[in-house]
């Protein structure tokens, strides 16, 4: 759905059609609501938000928003997911219905959560 290849979030969107950057934008800064600090960047093409491990990425589509949070949070969440179409670690949300803002936000602070707890094993 993206023509050219971006380089940036920013510019991910901005490459997005018109119709579904406000959409983008307002996905974008859920997450970074819920995950300040976190490295912002493309893996895959695709926009990412890290701290040492991915905590979520997203992606547009034709008719919908692809959510990537991981498995463990697709299933930390499963009865609030169940009005979207779930996989193992996605959710896609329909582009003609409104976001769920505070799910994404929700989900994403779930995944900071997870991540800064699974580096805190590390540590000695």
């Amino acid at each position: 759905m993206i023509a050219k290849k971006p380089t940036t979030i920013e510019g991910y969107i901005n490459a997005a059609p018109k119709e579904v950057r406000e959409k983008l934008r307002q996905v974008h800064e859920s997450i970074r609501a819920a995950a300040p600090g976190a490295e912002e960047g493309l893996k895959w093409s695709i926009p990412a938000y890290s701290y040492k491990r991915i905590l979520v990425t997203f992606a547009v589509f034709k008719h919908h928003i692809g959510f990537y949070p991981t498995p463990s949070a697709v299933k930390a969440f499963a009865k609030q997911l169940t009005k979207f179409k779930t996989a193992t670690g996605s959710i896609q949300f329909p582009l003609e219905k409104p976001l769920p803002l505070s799910l994404i936000r929700k989900i994403t602070k779930f995944r900071v959560k997870e991540s800064l707890e699974a580096d805190m094993k590390w540590r000695s």
